[in-house]
């Protein structure tokens, strides 16, 4: 084991790893280095600190096994005298505390979703309030993931996500000014705004729905050329949000809002505060008013009461609508929501997974066939980074990680965090293969 070094694994989406992010600048200011998701090495994972800090997702059961099996796998290496001390935070340890206290002795501590400060203190090292906004970047340097919010004032009746996290709380727009301002000065050039749910931004806090005014403060900031809109919410959705992304040249015409499901019944029982028709009228809107936006939405399959008519509406809206980026998922029975309280778990797992496949052949067949329209196409492209045969980056429509990425041939020295202008020669259902315009 290594003194004075700390190995944080994050696990879950990219609210969790902004808290780590957050977490980690704290250890490196109390003299510590710090390793962030230590690679695999035949199948075993390579920690060797002296400190190991596990950021959990607790969100349906996939995530919390994965979790579990983390922490189960650092339990061994520390028995082995590997690492040290391992402390678990996040939102699992947040929903389950009791439970994980009792059934994992292994870990030295837990920690919740907002009490990880507490962390430093128990080590005794302080909590460096000057630096709190400040943060260890994991992604490369030139994009950054800004939370906005944390919380959830929703009730779907499936999602667990109000039962770990409490009601939404924003931040104030003028210390996310403050932030984008730092990241910026650090050579950030884009930004993944997120939050649970963005379009409820500013209600808590200013009376009013903000999130427009506040794209706007954010595009205003000199060294700001690209911002990503994530996790927004149908109902009473801010319109003029949508003229903002239209009128401002470094707002993506990029709209990531999770639908689940169009039959009303379906949006009834699933507590979504929203109809079929003011669902196909939401999109027409942002279609009309930010000519070629790109949307990407979550569908899901298998709720309680789901019948085969009502996915049958799925499967006509999304051949209507052909979003431009989709997934789904698999309805999962999560403790503590009203889905769990309310209904029984009736439809069989093989039956959602086969909606499931079925409704992601669908939708791999309409990406593919968007893809092959941007042949011949020039756009603005960030490079993300050099692989050996390729360059790889990104348009203002493909969010990192989960959205398809652009294959740039070497036949030019590019440099990774800038943006070319690169034109599209070939496409396939996940990427994009192009070469630079001079």
């Amino acid at each position: 084991m290594k003194r004075n070094k700390v190995d944080l694994i994050t696990l879950g989406c990219s609210k969790n790893l902004v808290d780590s992010e957050q977490l980690m600048r704290q250890f490196v200011a109390n003299g510590y280095t710090v390793a962030h998701d230590p690679d695999k090495v035949n199948g075993e994972i390579k920690v060797n600190g002296e400190i190991v800090v596990v950021n959990t997702c607790g969100f349906i059961g996939d995530a919390q096994e994965e979790s579990i099996n983390m922490i189960l796998e650092l339990g061994e290496a520390r028995k082995r005298g590997q690492i040290g001390k391992l402390f678990v935070m996040g939102c699992l340890s947040e929903r389950f505390l009791k439970d994980l206290k009792k059934e994992l002795p292994e870990v030295d501590r837990f920690y919740g979703k907002f009490n990880w400060k507490q962390l430093l203190t128990d080590i005794g090292k302080p909590y460096h309030t000057d630096i709190a906004v400040d943060r260890v970047l994991t992604t490369p340097s030139h994009y950054a993931y800004l939370k906005i919010a944390e919380g959830c004032n929703r009730t779907c009746s499936y999602c667990s996500i109000p039962i770990i996290t409490g009601r939404y709380q924003s931040r104030t727009i003028e210390e996310i000014e403050s932030e984008v301002r730092l990241l910026v000065a650090r050579g950030v050039k884009e930004f993944q705004v997120i939050a649970q749910d963005l379009t409820y931004y500013g209600l808590d806090l200013y009376k009013k729905l903000a999130l427009p005014e506040l794209v706007e403060r954010i595009s205003d900031i000199p060294g700001v050329e690209w911002i990503r809109l994530h996790y927004g919410y149908p109902a009473r959705f801010p319109n003029d949000l949508l003229r903002v992304m239209r009128e401002r040249d470094n707002v993506c015409k990029y709209m990531d809002i999770a639908l689940q499901h169009i039959s009303d019944p379906m949006l009834q029982q699933m507590r979504r505060n929203i109809s079929k028709a003011e669902t196909y009228e939401l999109i027409e809107r942002m279609r009309a008013e930010v000519p070629g936006i790109h949307l990407r939405t979550t569908l899901m399959t298998g709720h309680p009461g789901e019948t085969e008519a009502d996915f049958e509406e799925m499967v006509e809206f999304v051949k209507q609508v052909r979003f431009e980026r989709m997934g789904a998922f698999a309805y999962s029975h999560e403790e503590g929501t009203y889905s769990h309280k309310k209904y029984e778990d009736h439809i069989p797992q093989e039956v959602k997974q086969e909606r499931l496949d079925y409704i992601m052949r669908l939708q791999q067949n309409i990406a593919a066939e968007q893809s092959a329209a941007k042949i011949g196409k020039i756009f603005k492209v960030m490079v993300d980074r050099e692989e050996p045969d390729y360059y790889i980056g990104r348009t203002e429509f493909d969010s990192p990680e989960v959205d398809p990425e652009v294959l740039i041939n070497k036949n030019q020295l590019l440099t990774p965090g800038e943006f070319y202008n690169i034109r599209i020669d070939s496409a396939d259902v996940f990427d994009l293969y192009g070469s630079l315009v001079k």
